[in-house]
């Protein structure tokens, strides 16, 4: 870990930290652990019906009619809506709403939501289910993404543009083709990321109440609050005011949950409709058929470089399956390629990205969002580079490195940037220098480095409203509330917040308390995506805490009659820095405070500095900050039955300070698995029927413990000006270079190259017979000799 140097926000009284930088468990943790935790299924409220949804069975079809008589005259059904009860369109992007609760016209996908019923229980709702009556018009259905771009008839939606292109980004940094011209060497491939899905332990889940008093409350197993909270006042066309939203404890997301769903809408619906509260919980299957996971990419990259290893060019087309809606697809076309201009500098980039609607179940941000594709593709490039001019790939990466505090080729600004002490972190661990190219044959070490963003300038609808609030309620008790609409996913948002307050005010964490994403009681956050809750709900919460500070500090130093210079709040108490024998329970001194300012509260803010370049979609992929990650993957391969085996993951990822290291080497750590996970087992993909391959966690293939690589997380700590206390973000950023890093150890260890994912047996195995490898089990020093 680097030294705690401060270069950015620091507490007034200097580097002294009492809590921060320190090993915290999550303020959440011990309910948790001890099922005292409430999530929205153990919700139960007095005469709540459960609701059941039906499903399209066709991938893509016109809806000529839909008869729920004979379910609603089913005994125990209170009953049943279809999407004309629901017809205004939504989606989480503003311009893009093409989703309705419930199909109207055209179902799009197999799984696509029909309708859905209300009865005393599931069994009786899933009964009614089978008496809807629903007659369809089959449709050519698009299941492979080079068809949907090139033929329009019919239509999966209905555009403007008559096509089924969901959205198309070019854009020209500096001279691209002279660049390429003018290099040493050029290196053209194609690449192939395959689509996989969140798979978090807790399915979708909601709960919807209406009130006498026509108050229609939600609990929802969302990581989007706010956004939520907007949807159901459009779909439902009900004031906005007369709406509450509330996320109760979460069991992960990893982002499947950043979407307004179908659910929410509809127990809403059934709620206001019947009367009485009513519950949906998702099957595990149904989880897989809402999907908003990984989009599949194709891409093609040409990397131009000098001999001394320096980039000169960069060319990238990227042709994206969507699936059947737009979800954050507009915002995913320019990550592809707008996050791929760091940690390298490089004078010239061009990138061509399409997203097209597939009659698939429709895509959307998982963990690292649009950028862990594009990531795969250049890094493994890179690595051909350096083996075609003779360098080594660290010092190759080292060779690009952009600095700190510059701009990059395409006008992103770039603060604090720690890939340089990551990449030494990783070199030194792994014995890079005397084990890369001499291990065993059928054993090698691959690197591969990233960047990502910590939350965005984009802030999803344009307003100049703050992104992040917090409010802050002293009791005379001395403890102290805070208010957040954060979204905690299980990755300890709000016990972050809580670490900040207590060392802001000095305080014990636990005399701080958090009430998060609740609609009604709590400000706006605009939600738990893009590694944006640690940078910018933690700025608001010193900024809040700060407010509050500054009056207890005024209200002692005037009872004391000294400068408010000398007063100092620590360990829960205020004292005089200039005098040892004065101090006073910090409980004493918000009473103080009270006295003097009226009722003791504060609130605080953060919103982005502009950002971006000057152009058209310039703000998407902005950030206030970046985080930088490096990664050495050790790999074995079974040349007999083409296994490979991630034997060991080094991985240092520059966070800004770490605010709790216990909490970032577990996100770390957890992105790893992640990363590893999807290029060895996962995969989500239909069959040649539009049906879903296989949507249950016996056929999702992910790891277990056994399958996991020994993992080694390094937090390297950059201080960014502007972080909180100088974080930066660590949950996505370091799942994106496991899997070039593991290519790359594929290569160094049997001198193979895999450019499509995932990296099954087969496709060792056929790589192998291609390149004809040796038999037997000769070092790699001999293969060489």
């Amino acid at each position: 870990m680097a030294a705690r140097d401060i270069h950015g926000p620091a507490p007034p009284w200097g580097d002294e930290f009492q809590v921060i930088g320190k090993p915290h468990r999550k303020i959440d943790g011990l309910a948790k652990a001890t099922g005292h935790a409430i999530y929205a299924d153990d919700i139960q409220l007095a005469g709540m019906l459960h609701a059941k949804t039906l499903r399209s069975p066709h991938a893509h079809a016109l809806i000529r009619s839909i008869d729920t008589s004979q379910a609603e005259a089913l005994p125990g059904v209170h009953a049943a809506i279809t999407g004309k009860d629901m017809p205004v369109r939504y989606g989480v992007i503003p311009w893009t709403p093409d989703e309705n609760a419930l199909a109207v016209d055209k179902v799009r996908f197999i799984g696509d939501e029909v309708a859905a019923v209300a009865a005393i229980d599931e069994d009786t709702a899933n009964a009614a289910l089978e008496l809807i009556e629903v007659d369809y018009e089959p449709l050519h259905a698009y299941l492979d993404p080079v068809e949907a771009l090139e033929r329009s008839d019919p239509l999966i939606h209905d555009t403007k543009k008559q096509t089924n292109v969901s959205k198309h980004v070019h854009l020209d940094f500096g001279e691209v083709d002279a660049g390429l011209e003018a290099a040493d060497v050029v290196v053209e491939d194609d690449y192939s990321f395959h689509g996989s899905t969140h798979a978090p332990i807790e399915p979708h889940c909601a709960v919807a109440q209406f009130g006498a008093d026509g108050l229609l409350t939600l609990w929802s197993s969302t990581q989007i609050t706010h956004y939520v909270h907007r949807a159901l006042s459009s779909v439902l066309e009900y004031p906005a005011q007369k709406i509450r939203v509330v996320q109760p404890c979460l069991g992960g997301a990893f982002g499947g949950k950043s979407d307004p769903f179908s659910l929410e809408f509809c127990v809403a619906k059934l709620a206001m409709k019947t009367g009485r509260p009513v519950k949906m919980l998702w099957t595990r299957e149904e989880v897989f058929y809402a999907h908003r996971g990984r989009h599949p990419m194709r891409l093609h990259y040409k990397t131009g470089a000098r001999r001394d290893g320096r980039i000169t060019a960069i060319d990238a087309r990227i042709l994206i399956d969507g699936g059947s809606y737009s979800s954050f697809g507009l915002v995913t076309t320019y990550y592809a390629g707008q996050l791929l201009t760091g940690p390298y500098d490089f004078p010239a980039y061009r990138f061509d990205s399409t997203r097209v609607f597939t009659n698939k179940p429709p895509c959307g941000p998982k963990r690292g969002h649009g950028s862990v594709q594009p990531r795969f593709a250049f890094e493994v490039q890179l690595d051909e580079v350096a083996e075609k001019i003779g360098m080594d790939p660290i010092e190759i990466r080292r060779k690009n490195f952009q600095g700190s505090n510059t701009e990059t080729v395409n006008g992103q600004r770039v603060t604090s940037n720690g890939f340089d002490q990551c990449l030494d972190k990783v070199e030194t661990a792994s014995d890079w220098k005397t084990r890369r190219g001499k291990l065993p044959y059928g054993q090698g070490l691959g690197v591969a480095g990233s960047m990502y963003i910590s939350g965005t300038n984009y802030p999803v609808y344009p307003n100049k409203m703050p992104q992040a609030g917090i409010q802050l309620k002293v009791d005379r008790s001395g403890l102290v509330t805070v208010f957040t609409g954060g979204n905690d996913i299980g990755q300890g948002s709000n016990s972050v917040v809580a670490y900040l307050v207590a060392e802001e005010l000095g305080l014990a964490v636990e005399h701080v308390r958090v009430v998060a994403a609740d609609t009604d009681l709590c400000p706006v956050d605009l939600g738990a995506y893009s590694s944006r809750v640690t940078f910018m709900v933690g700025n608001a919460a010193i900024d809040a805490a700060r407010k509050l500070r500054a009056q207890v500090v005024e209200a002692v130093a005037a009872a004391w009659e000294v400068a408010p210079q000398r007063v100092r709040l620590i360990g829960g108490h205020a004292i005089d820095l200039e005098d040892a024998d004065r101090g006073i329970e910090l409980r004493e001194a918000f009473h103080l405070a009270e006295e003097k300012f009226d009722t003791l509260g504060s609130t605080g803010s953060y919103n982005t500095p502009t950002l971006g370049g000057d152009y058209r979609g310039g703000t998407i992929g902005a950030s206030p900050a970046y985080s930088f990650t490096a990664h050495v993957v050790e790999a074995h391969v079974d040349t007999e039955t083409g296994r490979i085996t991630a034997r060991k993951v080094w991985c240092a990822h520059d966070c800004g300070r770490a605010l709790n290291p216990m909490l970032v080497a577990g996100q770390i750590e957890g992105s790893v698995y992640m990363g590893i996970a999807e290029a060895l087992l996962e995969e989500h993909d239909v069959n040649r029927f539009g049906l879903h391959a296989g949507p249950s966690l016996l056929d999702y293939r992910m790891p277990l413990s056994i399958d996991t690589p020994e993992i080694e997380a390094f937090v390297v700590e950059s201080i960014d000006p502007e972080g909180p206390y100088g974080a930066k973000e660590a949950g996505e950023g370091p799942l994106h270079s496991s899997i070039p890093a593991l290519a790359n150890a594929i290569h160094d260890a049997v001198g193979i190259r895999l450019r499509e994912l995932p990296f099954t047996p087969g496709k060792v195995l056929r790589a192998l017979r291609e390149k004809q490898a040796p038999a037997g089990t000769e070092s790699r020093a001999a293969e060489r000799v």
